[in-house]
């Protein structure tokens, strides 16, 4: 993450997409994602904070569906 190294198991997410009836037909309107971050002592948040910003506009699956699906994400750092 922008010259910051997350050892494997400090970075974690989870997705929850949303459903509604368009004209009838069930389909994908909005997907939240949550990230859980453990970053080492000293990290420049600066940093993290313009990787995160940056997120939806970087993320494959989100440029693939930008047209026709909604993206919220949000993030807790956890300590330690």
């Amino acid at each position: 993450m922008r010259g910051i190294s997350v050892p494997n198991g400090d970075i974690s997410c989870t997705a929850e997409g949303t459903n509604e009836e368009v004209d009838r037909i069930i389909v994908l309107t909005r997907i939240d994602v949550h990230y859980s971050i453990r970053l080492p002592e000293g990290a420049d948040r600066e940093k993290v904070d313009r990787a995160l910003a940056s997120h939806v506009d970087k993320c494959p699956t989100a440029r693939s569906l930008k047209n026709s699906v909604e993206f919220d994400w949000s993030v807790e750092f956890v300590e330690g």
